[in-house]
């Protein structure tokens, strides 16, 4: 069996590994992990003991986790593709540089919103505090990717990259909270941003998230948690 991405909803980061999977062009199943319903099958525990997404169960019965990895492993599948250099080559380091910088930084610049958003137990002058201490980091980060983006079309240079397939999941995360006015204070990523929702396998991917039917030349269906146990207790 192809190698199965398990995604989260709503709103998940591993929307950026179904895009990098698309521009790929490798086959591969998805598994639905609805992230708001608890508590997760116990089952998941042998994919990932943090019980998180994305994952990405392997042919052999192996899994993986955190973005980054999965997304050089991707890479490493696609030998040859123009969105997977050679390990080693300076355009290896720059995206691996770009990845750490997006999954770590950026990423974590959204936690305090997140935190706000989902725990209800906070009250609003704690709420306030999260919120204004997010908008503060987040701004930070989408003042370094305007530069970035004022001097060149893509996150590296002339040519897109699994850099903005992983943008294409994060970078919702500023209109989703209501930060600021993107297009007004940050114009170039905000373009940037724009484009990469328009691109057929960013669409592709919301489509998958609302839980339309949706097909593409790599994507060869869903599969259930429970399908997989065999597998993975044969691992």
């Amino acid at each position: 069996m192809q190698p199965i991405l398990f995604y989260g909803v709503p709103q998940g980061c591993s929307f950026g590994a179904i895009v990098a999977l698309e521009w790929l062009g490798q086959p591969y199943r998805l598994c639905r992990v609805e992230m708001l319903e608890q508590p997760w099958d116990p089952l998941f525990e042998r994919l990932n003991p943090l019980y998180q997404t994305p994952t990405l169960l392997l042919e052999s019965g192996e899994s993986l986790s955190e973005s980054l990895a999965i997304l050089l492993h991707l890479a490493a599948r696609a030998e040859g593709s123009p969105l997977a250099p050679r390990q080693g080559s300076a355009e290896f380091d720059a995206l691996n540089q770009m990845l750490a910088y997006l999954v770590s930084d950026f990423f974590a610049a959204f936690s305090p919103l997140w935190l706000a958003y989902e725990k209800a137990e906070l009250d609003e002058s704690q709420r306030a505090l999260l919120r204004s201490l997010g908008a503060e980091q987040v701004a930070a980060g989408c003042r370094y990717l305007e530069r970035l983006l004022s001097e060149r079309d893509w996150l590296l240079g002339e040519r897109r990259s699994l850099a903005d397939a992983y943008l294409a999941g994060i970078g919702r995360w500023v209109d989703y909270h209501q930060l600021f006015d993107l297009q007004r204070e940050y114009p170039h990523l905000a373009r940037h941003l724009a484009r990469l929702a328009a691109d057929p396998a960013a669409c592709f991917a919301r489509a998958i998230e609302r839980g339309e039917t949706a097909h593409s030349g790599g994507f060869l269906g869903h599969v259930e948690l429970q399908q997989v146990r065999e597998r993975l207790e044969a691992a």
